[in-house]
This record gives structure tokens, C-alpha cells and sequence, in this order.
């Protein structure tokens, strides 16, 4: 199915959320004194404020339709008054009272914003506010607590921020920010579902006085607490270099965002304003506006797209207080809450009017947003774990770079098509294509096991000394090595009965087996329980054998200088020749394993083909292959030196190895069977 450009969507809030959003805090008429709500030297009244909070009956708790009632002329004042301060004034009366948030210079470029009267002022402001706010309160949090809540709404209605700020206060910032049931302005922001000209200034300048307000009151708490607040250090963004995909986005290209964003499907024609800043922010490097904006843009969008190709038109609003909005965690899941499969990834994959498609849109996605080891960008920018002036380009030019090939991919066949005659256009469109998932598991494991195989080829960069290969030649250790290296050469020829190659273990094939056995594509997105399960034994595998690769080169390196230099006793000197005589052993044995764990990533799916039995049975041979390495980090590390031990655990590995793969129980013998209905 095709989305329409011209959709009839005039607003993403639902009846009664617009009602309270837009309408409500506007009602009650009362020419307030602004002075009854902040003193000529800001000095905010909170009773003013807190007397206007409506509470039900006491089981029932805030009454949020009577209090944004009540509390829309407090705004409509405070709005007032800080419009009507020049910027000195506002530093001057306010700027002490900021510096609690840990992010003072924010209020300032708050204050600019709001005089500017742009449609998307009060929205980015009130989206950086939060965040930074939410991150703030967590602070005061720790001060009587342990552990943060991870959720605002949690954090506001703390007995632990009640102590501090006092209930009543709380209760203000539950209207306005800590439940879907008040104004939620967080929430209706960074999902995407406010449109610009549906935030009302006052309520961001109202938000601004509360952080001026909570600043002093936190004073009173600490002086007569005798506390410090400490703020937590800033997150760094992790792993954005592994999600370089796209390269830099030129003017060439925001020139085709500002005229395809005009007649793309994909955007909802109410947040074009939203776009425009987006462009203006990233020509000003002012990435971390540009970064927010994008991914409450790029949820709305793909809303859009969930909604029309799920056929259910309602999930494009926000829910009502007892649903759960349509965020991107349902937007990007594999059913819908009716057990239903979700279209969208599908609809994604498939060919659009001319030969683009974007298959690999939700790995995108689930990379940057959602896998632990990927940047998690939007949850820890939302939640003020990041330093706003802090977030890098890399991170908008890649978000900016997906969103332009998710807008293209919406416009009308014509268009599309003479848009991807430009040579910059295509190359986004052939990266997007061709993208494969870099913080998935599988991924991450693929890259430990290149590592370690990297590890390894070092070790035989130091050559023995000619004196140590003369005494290393008189141990009774030769008929060991071959009969090892007979055993490594019979259990790879069995496992490469099933596929396409044969490979000579003891050559530097391993290392051309091992890099194509990476390369090959595995499907990531949903993966059962039971190859997560898997992938996750084999990355503790090959974790520690990465630490024995360096823990054992190491003592290479060592031992060959003390050798030369003749610094050895005796008895280190006969240490050091068992070393030389176990490594010949480990080298090719690392080898092997790496190789299986690459071979079995390469068919990691098949496990869900197993029974119960024999899927437990498969697991204990890894967690035995785990032990053995933890066992050899353990024998080989610089204190205990027991390479004969370490020989011998290698040779009963490699029977253990040899025995169940004669079994024919390893994935890679499963590879092409008939697939029984087993539950993974």
C-alpha cells in the first residue's frame, strides 16, 4: 500500500488530550497579580501555586482536569513576566537559581527561544527542559536514595523527592510532566505526537519558573541538612563509531531533504515546522537540537506508517491514560498487542515504485535506539544522561542521513526517480540497502571473534631462540604436537562435510575461513529467545579466549627478552621451554574454536530446530568449551605458569570437541534438514 502526502491528519493528540493540552489551561479568565507568583527578585511564591492543585477524593489523588483548569492563569503570569524581562534581568534575578540543574546555560537560550516566537520554540525548549530536569531531579534523588527510577513519573512521585521539595510541589510537576493523565509534556514531545502550535508558550515559560522555584527551595533543604549535591557524570555515547554508515551530509543533500520533505508520505504535515528546524540546527551545528527533534520526527513518522499499514488508525493518536501510547517499541516489535504480526518491517523490505527498497530500516533502528550495546541515543537524551553540548555530530549526520532515505522512500515514483539521479542521492540510498546490523549480538560476537583471531596470528610473530629450540627439541613432545594437530584436521574435515569449503587448519586459512564465515548473512531482527540465549554462551567463549590470546602473548613477548638477555634461573628457563612446547598446542586449539563459534554463527538459527533435550544437551558442550578456557586464562596466567596442565586440558578439549561433533549434533550438521515444529 502507498500513503497519501495530502493525509486528512490535522492532529496526533487524541480528544481529550488535545482538550487538556490545548484548550483547558485556557478557560478560567482571572487578571492575576504576577506578583503573587514571583517576587520582584524571582523569588517564586509556591503557595500561589501549590493552592491551585485539585485533589479528589483520598483514594483518588490529583485531580488534573480541575488543576490545569486553575492553573492556566498562573501560567498565562508567568509567561507574562518573563516577557517582559530583558535578558540581563532574567540572568540576573534567575541565574543563581539554575545552577542546581547542572546544565545552568540552558535557561538563557530557553529565554532567546521563547522571545523568538518560532512555532517549534516551546516545543524543543520544553523537550530540553526535561530531560535535563528529569536527570536533576534524579541528583536530589541520591541523596536520600539508591537507586534512581528509571521513569519520571516514578521519580515525581518519590517519597524520597517529597521529602526535599515537599508533596504539594510534586504534585505541580505531576500535572504538568508526570502522567499521562496532566499535560505529560515530556512524553507528547519526545514521542512525536505535539505538533508545534500545539504547546502553548506559558507552559514552557511556567516550567522554567518551577526549575527556578525547585533550585530554591533545594537550597533551604541543603543548609539545613548540611548536604552537598553531587550531579552524576555525563554518558558518553558508546559504540557510535561502529555506526558510521552514512557519510557526512553535504549541502547537496539538505537540499533534497528541504524539497522532498514537501511531498513525502512519510512526514505528517503538521510537524513540517519541526523539519525546517531540524535543517536550520544542523546548518548551525547545534546537534543536539537537531538530534531531538529528528528522533521525536522519525517516531511520528513511522507511526504514520505503522498506523496505515496495520489498519488501525487510532494508534496514531496518544492513548488514553489507561493505554499505552504506540511509541517505537511497538512501532519496531515483531506483533501487536493483539498477537497480530506487525506489517510495517515487511512493508519497509518491499519495493517501492522504482527499484528502491529499505529492508533494513528497523536494524537501523533497533541499533541506534534500542540494543545494549548500541548508543541507546534517544533513552539516554531524553532522559538527560547526556551532556546536551556534548552530543556529536556523528550522531545527527547519521540519524539526518536515515531520515532523508526514509523521506524518499515516501515520495511519488517520478520524483524518487529523478532525485536518485544525483550521484549523492544514490549512495545514501545503496548504504541504506545494504546496511547490516552492528550492535546486534551476532554482530558484536562476530567482531570479538575477528579480534581474537587477530590475536592470534601474533603469537608466531616471535620465533623461538636458537639455544631454546635446540633444548626444546630433547623433550619427549613431537608425537603430542601431531597427534594433536591429527585430531584438529579430523574434526574440521567432519564439520566441512556440510558446507561449501575445506580449510587447512594448521595454514593461514584460518584466517580466511574464519573472515568469510563472518561475512555471512544471518537474519538479526526478532531473534528468538533461544539464539540470544546461544550467542550470548558464545560471547563469554570468546571473551576469555580473547584474554588468554593476550594474556598468553604477553608472556611470549616476556619470556623472549629474558631469554635473550639471559636473565632466566635454571627452573625458569625449564618454565619457559613448557610454555614454547604448550603454545604449539593452544595456537591451532584457539584456532579451532573460533572457528566453530564462527561456523555456528553462520547457523545460529538452527538451534530453534533442536528438541529440548538435545538443545540443553548442545548448550552444556559450550559451557564445558567455556570452562576449559576459563580454566586455561587461569593456568597460563604470569602466577602459576602450569603449561603442562594446560597441555593436557587442551588435548582433552579436543577429544571432547572430536566426540561431539562426531555426534553430528553441531548446527552447522542441521543446516538444510527439514525443520521440525520445535519451540525456540
Amino acid at each position: 500500500m502507498e500513503l497519501s502526502v495530502e493525509d486528512p491528519i490535522t492532529t496526533c493528540l487524541s480528544p481529550p488530550v488535545y482538550e487538556m493540552v490545548c484548550k483547558l489551561g485556557f478557560e478560567v479568565r482571572e487578571d492575576l497579580d504576577v506578583s503573587s507568583v514571583v517576587s520582584e527578585s524571582g523569588e517564586v511564591r509556591w503557595k500561589a501555586i501549590t493552592d491551585r492543585v485539585v485533589y479528589g477524593e483520598p483514594d483518588q489523588g490529583l485531580d488534573y482536569w480541575a488543576s490545569v483548569r486553575l492553573l492556566g492563569p498562573v501560567c498565562e503570569a508567568a509567561n507574562l513576566h518573563l516577557s517582559a524581562l530583558t535578558k540581563e534581568q532574567f540572568e540576573t534575578r534567575f541565574a543563581p537559581w539554575f545552577q542546581w540543574t547542572g546544565f545552568p546555560e540552558l535557561f538563557p537560550e530557553i529565554f532567546d527561544a521563547l522571545r523568538s516566537l518560532q512555532p517549534p520554540a516551546a516545543s524543543l525548549s520544553l523537550m530540553k527542559l526535561t530531560s535535563q530536569l528529569e536527570r536533576a531531579l534524579g541528583d536530589v534523588f541520591l541523596l536520600i536514595g539508591k537507586e534512581c527510577p528509571f521513569l519520571l513519573r516514578d521519580l515525581l512521585a518519590s517519597e524520597e523527592l517529597a521529602r526535599v521539595f515537599g508533596m504539594s510541589v510534586m504534585g505541580v510537576l505531576r500535572v504538568f510532566a508526570g502522567s499521562p493523565r496532566g499535560l505529560n509534556l515530556r512524553n507528547i514531545l519526545w514521542h512525536g505526537f505535539a505538533a508545534p502550535r500545539e504547546i502553548p508558550t506559558k507552559y514552557c515559560s511556567m516550567m522554567v519558573l518551577l526549575t527556578a522555584g525547585l533550585g530554591q527551595l533545594l537550597r533551604t533543604y541543603l543548609q539545613e541538612t548540611q548536604s552537598a549535591l553531587t550531579h552524576r557524570p555525563a554518558l558518553t555515547l558508546p559504540h557510535l563509531e561502529d555506526l558510521g554508515v552514512f557519510p557526512d551530509v553535504t549541502d547537496e543533500l539538505l537540499s533534497v531533504l528541504a524539497e522532498a520533505k514537501e511531498r513525502s508520505a512519510f512526514i505528517v504535515r503538521t510537524m513540517l515546522p519541526y523539519w525546517d528546524t531540524v535543517l536550520t540546527a544542523f546548518r548551525a551545528q547545534r546537534f543536539a537540537d537537531c538530534t531531538a527533534l529528528l528522533l521525536a520526527q522519525l517516531e511520528a513518522g513511522l507511526r504514520k506508517v505503522f498506523a496505515a499499514v496495520n489498519k488501525c488508525p487510532k494508534r496514531l493518536l496518544t492513548a488514553e491514560s489507561t493505554a499505552l501510547y504506540t511509541t517505537f517499541d511497538e512501532i519496531l516489535a515483531k506483533h501487536l498487542n493483539d498477537g497480530e504480526t506487525n506489517q510495517l518491517p515487511p512493508f519497509l523490505g518491499t519495493p517501492a515504485m522504482v527499484t528502491f527498497r529499505v529492508p533494513r530500516v528497523c536494524e537501523f533502528l533497533w541499533d541506534f535506539l534500542s540494543h545494549q550495546e548500541g548508543p541507546r541515543i534517544r533513552d539516554h537524551l531524553s532522559h538527560g544522561e547526556i551532556a546536551w553540548h556534548t552530543v556529536p555530530k556523528d550522531a545527527a549526520n547519521q540519524l539526518l542521513a536515515f531520515s532523508i532515505v526514509l523521506v524518499l522512500r515516501f515520495l511519488d515514483a517520478g520524483l524518487l526517480a529523478a532525485l536518485r539521479e544525483r550521484p549523492e542521492v544514490k549512495q545514501l540510498m545503496d548504504l541504506a540497502e545494504g546496511y547490516r546490523t552492528r550492535c546486534h549480538p551476532l554482530s558484536r560476537l562476530r567482531k570479538q571473534v575477528l579480534g581474537c583471531e587477530d590475536s592470534l596470528r601474533a603469537w608466531p610473530l616471535l620465533p623461538l631462540p636458537a639455544s631454546a629450540e635446540t633444548e626444546l627439541s630433547g623433550l619427549k613432545w613431537h608425537s603430542e604436537t601431531r597427534d594433536c594437530s591429527s585430531l584438529i584436521g579430523d574434526i574440521v574435515d567432519e564439520l566441512c562435510q556440510g558446507v561449501s569449503h575445506s580449510w587447512d587448519p594448521l595454514t593461514e586459512r584460518w584466517t580466511q575461513a574464519i573472515g568469510e564465515l563472518c561475512g555471512v548473512d544471518v537474519p538479526t531482527l526478532f531473534c528468538p529467545r533461544a539464539v540470544v540465549e546461544l550467542l550470548v554462551l558464545l560471547r563469554n567463549v570468546t571473551t576469555h579466549c580473547s584474554r588468554l590470546s593476550a594474556q598468553v602473548a604477553a608472556s611470549l613477548g616476556l619470556r623472549h627478552r629474558q631469554w635473550e638477555q639471559r636473565t632466566l634461573r635454571s627452573r625458569q628457563r625449564q618454565t619457559c621451554l613448557r610454555m614454547w612446547r604448550s603454545v604449539r598446542l593452544l595456537a591451532p586449539t584457539l584456532h579451532l574454536v573460533l572457528l566453530l563459534i564462527a561456523l555456528e554463527t553462520a547457523h545460529v538459527h538452527e538451534v530453534c530446530v533442536k528438541a529440548a533435550e538435545e538443545r540443553r544437551q548442545y548448550l552444556r558442550f559450550w559451557k564445558s568449551i567455556l570452562q576449559f578456557v576459563e580454566n586455561l586464562v587461569v593456568h597460563t596466567s604470569p602466577d602459576r605458569n602450569r603449561w603442562d596442565e594446560a597441555a593436557s586440558l587442551t588435548q582433552a578439549a579436543l577429544w571432547r570437541i572430536r566426540t561431539f561433533s562426531q555426534k553430528r549434533q553441531m548446527l552447522v550438521h542441521l543446516a538444510g534438514r527439514p525443520r521440525p515444529q520445535v519451540t525456540c
